[in-house]
């Protein structure tokens, strides 16, 4: 589930604990479970990051970068489940990586823990990160883009907008939940054609993007139901609290007070809308 705030949270929560420290050691898990995608091998990684400091923690997208001395850098990519943890993890069986830090002050460890396994870790070179993490795989980030950038865009793919936002060839760091709420706070129609999308529609669209993750990022994003989201201490997130139409359906929608919100599948995704207030 981790979208661009939960990852953003995730960057913010452990930069100030990491930068700068050495990389001791970095080894895998406790986890008995089905391993994580790893890229190189494990050896070939030690080789090449043990002894190295890391110089910065960012974000692209929906991906955790960690830039080490030397010029590798490990891409971390949550998925569905996936948490970087710097304690408490909410169980040990699912502690998938272990960076061991140097340096007297805690935390000793930064980890990676993954309840489905469905995450990845690699470490690329510079290389191997430009062409990663470039726009033959990713489109700007979906904060960064401007109106007429997103206009731009959304008039080349003609879908439905819904389904564009979740391209992260087109705007990256979108997911599901996030598209459902920006729509609905800029009260644009989930299945509305991107190419018939007029102007003020997409100046609308830009605000809730900007609106909706910012928020969310305040409030260290979304735990769901099923508990599994963490920021890097392991604390839920607050924003699920705000949440206008997501995992609403059937409700008295809380904008106009008029619709009842519904749930329809496109590109095998739930969609939350008020039929109301996007017409």
């Amino acid at each position: 589930m981790p979208e661009l705030p939960e990852v953003e949270t995730m960057v913010r929560g452990i930069r100030a604990a990491v930068e700068g420290r050495r990389i001791v050691e970095f080894r895998r898990g406790p986890s008995p479970k089905r391993p994580n995608l790893l890229r190189p091998a494990l050896g070939a990684i030690k080789r090449r990051s043990e002894g190295r400091a890391i110089l910065a923690v960012r974000r692209r997208a929906k991906r955790v970068v960690l830039e080490l001395a030397g010029g590798d850098a490990f891409v971390i990519e949550p998925r569905m489940t996936g948490l970087v943890l710097l304690a408490d993890p909410p169980t040990t069986e699912h502690l998938r990586f272990e960076w061991r830090l140097g340096g007297n002050k805690s935390p000793r460890s930064l980890w990676f823990w993954d309840r489905r396994g469905l995450g990845t870790v690699r470490l690329y070179d510079q290389s191997q990160l430009a062409e990663a993490l470039g726009e033959r795989h990713l489109g700007p980030d979906a904060l960064a883009m401007s109106v007429d950038e997103w206009g731009a865009r959304l008039k080349r793919v003609q879908r439905p907008i819904k389904v564009a936002l979740l391209d992260q060839k087109l705007a990256a760091g979108i997911g599901n939940l996030y598209a459902s709420e920006i729509l609905h706070a800029a009260a644009i129609h989930p299945a509305r054609r991107t190419n018939r999308l007029k102007r003020q529609e997409i100046v609308r669209m830009v605000e809730a993007v900007r609106l909706v993750l910012e928020a969310a990022i305040r409030l260290e994003g979304s735990t769901l139901s099923d508990g599994t989201y963490r920021n890097a201490l392991a604390q839920a997130g607050d924003y699920q609290n705000s949440h206008r139409v997501y995992d609403r359906e059937s409700e008295h929608c809380l904008t106009c007070g008029a619709g009842r919100v519904r749930r329809i599948v496109q590109a095998q995704r739930s969609t939350f809308f008020c039929p109301a207030c996007q017409r």
